[in-house]
């Protein structure tokens, strides 16, 4: 089992940054892929970005390629979603999310709790 906690969410007005992070606990000794995913009111949940274990292999959204940048700090157990340029519609909650596989679109087991991003115009 894995739990995961996000922080870094906020409100910041359009063209602003924010950085996400999740923190990982539990079972991390495994070689887990990460990813951030984000759901806006009454729209599905979508997948933002991921991230290999060792942090080689990255992967993104369309709508946040350039803009966003995900990492990972395996000794402290962390990956971040650096955004930039921030827009309105990235408005949503962001999830954090984890698994074993190859597949960086997923899917994925253990899931955060979320972390609200509001970008005003």
């Amino acid at each position: 089992q894995v739990q995961l906690v996000e922080s870094g969410g906020g409100l910041v007005q359009a063209g602003g940054s924010l950085r996400l992070s999740c923190a990982a606990s539990g079972r991390t000794s495994n070689n887990y892929k990460m990813g951030w995913f984000r759901q806006a009111p009454g729209k599905e949940r979508e997948f933002v970005a991921a991230i290999t274990w060792s942090g080689g292999g990255t992967y993104y959204a369309d709508s946040v390629k350039g803009r966003f940048t995900i990492s990972r700090d395996n000794a402290k157990n962390t990956v971040y979603l650096q955004m930039n340029s921030l827009k309105p519609e990235d408005t949503a909650v962001y999830y954090c999310a984890a698994a074993l596989g190859r597949s960086l679109m997923g899917p994925y087991d253990y899931w955060g709790q979320g972390t609200q991003v509001t970008v005003s115009p």
